[in-house]
């Protein structure tokens, strides 16, 4: 048996005519079309591409319905499915390429690397001549079935190895949360490379036998005209902050809907009061991570908490050590097998009882709440996305000029946190800000490159002569001019 493909494809066989994808200029892909394609493409990644089990395929590719026969048709072979986001330069690609080592890159571009390579369209009309009869790979709940890039506080990417059984877990035990059934629709607006769109969105409509209406990109004003046809929207802070910008954005628009939920970054209360009073629905909070898909969730039943995450979903254990606010912990199926290639993480990333260290700070109430009130790590998410400023200084303080840096988040209405960075110029060097924003574009990921760059002539450290970031967030959020008391160049 193969777990993610016998749990993705399973509903749809019993009702194989029914629309699982459809895109909002009109395309369809039928639960039988999925099923044919997916198993098609794995009969091409077998014999023409020689991908075999345990091989990884890389994929940075734009969103579309193809995309996720792709995704099904490599757990159907027992491959390792990497996704890229699409953001990422060809520097980034290739470090991440270099520890991967896939069989196969999915990509538009070329890119100067060793990794055969091939377009999505190429292997789709390729497997037009392939048989959709695939004898899928046998893979229980500990097979490895997907990886997943999360850069370290090191600045050295992780791949978070995730199994069959973790993603079919979290997806099944969502559904039950969340009420997931045959007769919803779900408006999908996030990506597809990322843990919150593909593999809690997708493979939680897949594995209930619903629908998805997918679209390429965010546009607010294009998810309010869809949503009539929705019953579910799923997307982070972000986009419900873009959402009440709308004009449009009513209980009329909202009308069919029966669940908003909302993740990868903390809800403001403002954003959860002005949404529940133009649309009279309250939006569902939710906590995850890459290495551990959903952790909690508040309850669909109306007794949430606003300003938590709410409660452990059923068969994952979370605590709190070290105080409260403490350490939040968690363990249960969902939770990563390992680290690709770094079996020293296994010290530093879990504890000595086997809970897995999220690394952020938070306080369980008496009814099993959960509230995240910081990170102990140095991570930033804006607009749904984590950044981690090391990986960002290390290539900052490379630039021309530049002696040193610190990137920090900073509170921000529409990203959540805005990424920032403070600039160190080297004795006799002139730094101008534009000119590191045009060297920051070139090098990173869009969503990584700092909004505001801010040029000071020394870092504040403390006696062991750690720069102070916490100082940093604490200055440069009262106001604006904040940065002078920097001793600004």
């Amino acid at each position: 048996m193969n777990l993610v493909a016998k749990t993705l494809l399973g509903p749809g066989r019993t009702n194989p005519a029914k629309v699982a994808i459809s895109t909002v200029d009109g395309h369809q892909m039928r639960y039988a079309d999925l099923d044919r394609l997916s198993g098609q493409l794995a009969n091409l990644l077998v014999r023409c591409y020689h991908v075999n089990e345990g091989d990884r395929v890389a994929v940075q590719s734009p969103k579309c319905p193809e995309l996720l026969a792709l995704n099904i048709a490599c757990a159907r072979i027992g491959a390792i499915y990497v996704p890229l986001n699409t953001s990422y330069t060809d520097r980034e690609i290739r470090l991440l390429l270099d520890d991967a080592t896939p069989s196969l890159l999915v990509r538009e571009a070329l890119i100067e690397h060793d990794t055969p390579r091939a377009n999505l369209g190429r292997l789709v009309h390729e497997a037009h001549d392939q048989s959709s009869h695939f004898a899928d790979v046998a893979c229980d709940e500990n097979a490895p079935a997907a990886m997943l890039f999360t850069s370290g506080t090191t600045g050295r990417a992780k791949g978070a190895l995730l199994t069959h059984g973790n993603l079919v877990s979290n997806c099944q035990t969502l559904n039950e949360v969340w009420g997931f059934t045959p007769h919803d629709t779900l408006l999908h607006a996030l990506p597809l490379f990322h843990t919150h769109g593909l593999f809690v969105g997708a493979y939680c409509a897949l594995s209930s036998g619903a629908s998805m209406i997918l679209m390429e990109n965010f546009d607010a004003g294009e998810v309010v005209r869809q949503l009539s046809s929705a019953t579910v929207f799923m997307g982070v802070p972000t986009y419900y902050v873009r959402l009440l910008a709308e004009p449009s954005l009513n209980r009329d628009a909202t009308a069919g809907l029966r669940l908003f939920t909302a993740g990868s970054a903390p809800l403001l209360r403002a954003t959860h009061r002005e949404f529940a009073e133009r649309t009279g629905y309250t939006i569902i909070e939710r906590y995850g991570m890459t290495e551990t898909g959903i952790i909690t969730s508040n309850p669909i039943d109306g007794s949430l908490k606003v300003g938590t995450v709410g409660r452990a979903l059923p068969g994952v254990e979370v605590r709190v050590t070290g105080g409260s606010p403490g350490d939040v912990e968690v363990k249960g199926p969902n939770v990563l097998i390992d680290y690709w290639n770094r079996p020293e993480l296994r010290e530093t990333e879990f504890t000595i009882d086997g809970w897995f260290k999220t690394g952020d700070v938070g306080i369980v109430d008496e009814d099993g709440y959960l509230e995240i009130v910081g990170r102990a790590k140095d991570l930033i998410i804006t607009g749904g996305y984590n950044v981690y400023p090391k990986e960002l200084e290390l290539v900052l303080d490379t630039f021309p000029g530049v002696l040193e840096s610190a990137v920090i988040g900073l509170p921000d209405a529409d990203f959540g946190e805005a990424v920032t960075a403070i600039v160190v110029p080297r004795p006799g060097a002139h730094l101008d800000e534009a000119q590191l924003g045009v060297l920051a574009r070139s090098s990173f990921a869009k969503f990584k490159v700092p909004k505001r760059f801010i040029i000071v002539t020394e870092l504040p450290r403390n006696a062991m002569g750690k720069v102070e970031k916490a100082r940093l967030r604490r200055e440069l959020s009262r106001t604006q001019e904040s940065s002078e008391r920097l001793k600004p160049i």
